[in-house]
C-alpha cells in the first residue's frame, strides 16, 4: 500500500506581500494574486484522482482548498492541526521590524539546546509533532491514492524535515513559495519526497 500526500501551500495574501508574520491566529484572505494562484493549483490538480481534500481552518487555506475541490466533487474537510505555527506576540510584525527572518528567530538556540518557543506561541518541535501526527493519522485513513492537504509555510517545511530526517535547526535553509505543490510518498517502510515547491503553470507543466 502506498499513500501519496499532496501538500499545498495556500495562495498569497497581502500579509505575505508585506512580509508580515502570519501565524495561526491571523486570518487575512487571499489577495488577487492569491486567488489566481488558487485557480492555477486547481487546474494543475484537475486530472489527478484525489480521494480527499483537507485544509487548515484559516481562510487563506480554505479558499485555496475550495478552488481545488471544485473539480473533484469533494467537500473540504477542515483539519485544525494543519493551521500555521502560533506566532504569539509576533503575529503581524513585519520582517523589517523583526530585523531577521522568522525562521532564524525560531532556531536561535539551535546550537545550545532546545529550540525556543515564540512568546505566547509555539516552538518548531511542537509544530512538527502535530504536523507529522496529522500525516500519520490521515494516511492510515487513506492508505492508498492521493490526498491533498492545504496548509502553511512552517507546517509543510516541518513535515519535510520529518521526511528527510533533517534537523529543525536547518529549516531556514528551505524556502516554500505561496501557491506551491510538494508531494510525499509513504508506504509501510519509509516516507519519500517526490516533489518540492513546484509552482509550474498548468499550461507549461509537462
Amino acid at each position: 500500500m502506498e499513500a501519496i500526500v499532496i501538500l499545498v501551500r495556500h495562495g498569497e495574501t497581502d500579509w505575505n506581500k508585506e512580509r508580515r508574520i502570519q501565524g495561526g491566529s491571523s486570518n487575512p484572505p487571499l489577495n488577487e494574486r492569491g486567488r489566481e494562484q488558487a485557480g492555477s493549483l486547481a487546474l494543475r490538480l484537475r486530472q489527478d484522482k484525489i480521494q480527499a481534500i483537507y485544509s487548515s481552518p484559516l481562510q487563506r487555506s480554505l479558499d485555496t482548498a475550495k478552488a481545488i475541490a471544485h473539480y473533484h466533487q469533494l467537500e473540504v474537510d477542515v483539519e485544525p492541526s494543519l493551521r500555521e505555527i502560533e506566532a504569539g506576540d509576533l503575529e503581524g510584525v513585519t520582517l523589517a521590524e523583526l530585523g531577521k527572518h522568522f525562521s532564524e528567530l525560531l532556531t536561535l538556540n539551535a546550537k545550545g539546546g532546545a529550540l525556543p518557543r515564540v512568546p505566547g506561541g509555539e516552538s518548531l518541535p511542537e509544530l512538527q509533532q502535530r504536523g507529522w501526527d496529522t500525516i500519520q493519522r490521515l494516511t492510515k485513513k487513506h492508505p492508498e491514492g492521493n490526498v491533498v492537504l492545504v496548509s502553511h509555510y512552517f507546517v509543510i517545511l516541518a513535515i519535510i524535515c520529518s521526511v528527510l530526517g533533517l534537523p529543525l535547526s536547518q529549516i531556514h535553509r528551505l524556502r516554500l513559495s505561496t501557491g506551491s505543490i510538494t508531494i510525499i510518498n509513504l508506504d509501510q517502510q519509509e516516507a519519500r519526497l517526490e516533489l518540492f515547491n513546484d509552482t509550474c503553470n498548468p499550461a507549461e507543466c509537462p
